[in-house]
C-alpha cells in the first residue's frame, strides 16, 4: 500500500528544491506516477509511506518541446502521448512515434512522462533505445550555495543499471536533447509476453541514412533494450555497416553479431533468436523508408509473442 501525509504541487525549481530539502528522503518526486502504485505493492516494495508527494508537472523549465542549437529539446514532463502528436517530434524525431505506438495504452501514454521513463531505469524502458539512437543527452538540475546549477551527460552514462541512475540526491532531471533525424529511415521493434500493455522481452530502434547515391550506408544507429541490465547502442554493428554497399548478406551478418549481447537472466535462447531477427528486419524496414527495398536473406516470419 502507498500512503503519504501531504501532496505538494510546485511551480518552480526553487520551490521544488526547498521542499526536497525540508522533507529529505521522506519526499517522493512525481510527474506521471504511472509506475508508483505497481511498485508499492506486495512482492515489490511492499507498504510505502512518504511525508510528502512532490508533484513537479507545473514547472515550466521541465516542460515543452523545441529546437535549441540544432538539437531537439524535450522537457522531462513531456508525456509519451506527445510522441504521437507533437509536430516538432513528428518531423525531427519520427522514431519516437513508432515507439509510442507500443507504449502501454492511451490513458497511460497521456500520463507517463519521458523523464519518468528514464529515471525509473527499467532495462525494458521503451523510450530509451530510440533516444540512445539519437545520441540523447540529459540535463540535471540541483541547487547549491550559489543558486541553481545544471550538468549534462550522455543518456548512456546516466542509466547505470536496473533502477539505478546517475541522479544524485536533491537533483532533478530537467530535459533531454536529441539529434534531429527526420531525414533518416527509422524502425522500432518490440515483443513481449502478450500483445496488449506489453512489457518488452526484446526491443530495439534502428536509424539509417544512405549516401547521396542511395547505394551505401552513410550512417547506421542501432540501440537495444530488455536483453541486458541496461539498454545499449550496438556500436560494433554500426561500424560494420557504415560506408558499405547495402547488401542483404551484409545486413544478415551484422544482425548475427549482436547475438552475444543478450545478458538477461531468463529466456536467453529465445531473446537471442528474436534480437537477431529484429535487427535484420529493423534495418530492412528503415531502408524501405529511405526508398530502398531490400529482400531479407532469412525468413520474414513474425516473432511469436510467447
Amino acid at each position: 500500500m502507498l500512503t503519504w501525509d501531504r501532496y505538494i504541487s510546485v511551480a518552480s525549481l526553487d520551490e521544488a528544491f526547498s521542499h526536497m530539502s525540508r522533507h529529505g528522503g521522506a519526499a517522493r518526486v512525481i510527474a506521471g506516477a504511472t509506475d508508483l502504485l505497481t511498485w508499492a505493492r506486495e512482492g515489490r516494495a511492499g507498504d510505502v509511506h512518504y511525508d510528502a508527494m512532490l508533484d513537479v508537472t507545473n514547472i515550466a523549465l521541465l516542460s515543452g518541446i523545441r529546437m535549441e542549437k540544432g538539437r531537439v529539446r524535450i522537457g522531462a514532463n513531456v508525456p509519451i502521448a506527445d510522441f504521437l502528436r507533437d509536430p516538432l517530434l513528428l518531423e525531427h524525431a519520427p522514431v519516437l512515434r513508432r515507439c509510442a505506438v507500443w507504449f502501454a495504452d492511451d490513458q497511460i501514454r497521456e500520463q507517463a512522462t519521458i523523464g519518468g521513463n528514464l529515471v525509473n531505469a527499467s532495462p525494458a524502458a521503451d523510450a530509451v533505445p530510440p533516444l540512445l539512437a539519437m545520441n540523447a543527452t540529459v540535463t540535471l538540475w540541483q541547487r547549491d550555495a550559489q543558486g541553481l546549477a545544471s550538468r549534462t551527460m550522455p543518456l548512456s552514462d546516466f542509466i547505470l543499471g536496473p533502477g539505478t541512475t546517475a541522479l544524485q540526491p536533491y537533483e532533478l532531471l530537467g530535459h533531454v536533447e536529441v539529434d534531429p533525424t527526420g531525414a533518416w529511415g527509422t524502425a522500432f521493434e518490440k515483443v513481449g509476453h502478450r500483445r496488449s500493455l506489453v512489457i518488452s522481452t526484446v526491443c530495439l530502434a534502428v536509424l539509417v541514412r544512405l549516401d547521396p547515391t542511395g547505394r551505401y550506408f552513410d550512417d547506421v544507429r542501432i540501440a537495444i533494450g530488455a536483453v541486458g541490465p541496461v539498454p545499449e547502442r550496438l556500436h560494433d554493428v554500426e561500424r560494420l555497416l557504415a560506408g558499405r554497399a547495402v547488401d542483404a548478406g551484409l545486413v544478415a551478418e551484422a544482425a548475427q553479431m549482436a547475438e552475444h549481447r543478450v545478458r538477461s537472466r531468463s529466456r536467453q535462447e529465445y531473446r537471442r533468436e528474436v534480437l537477431v531477427h529484429f535487427i535484420e528486419r529493423g534495418i530492412v524496414n528503415a531502408l524501405r523508408e529511405c526508398g530502398l527495398v531490400l529482400e531479407r536473406a532469412g525468413r520474414d516470419e513474425e516473432v511469436s509473442h510467447a
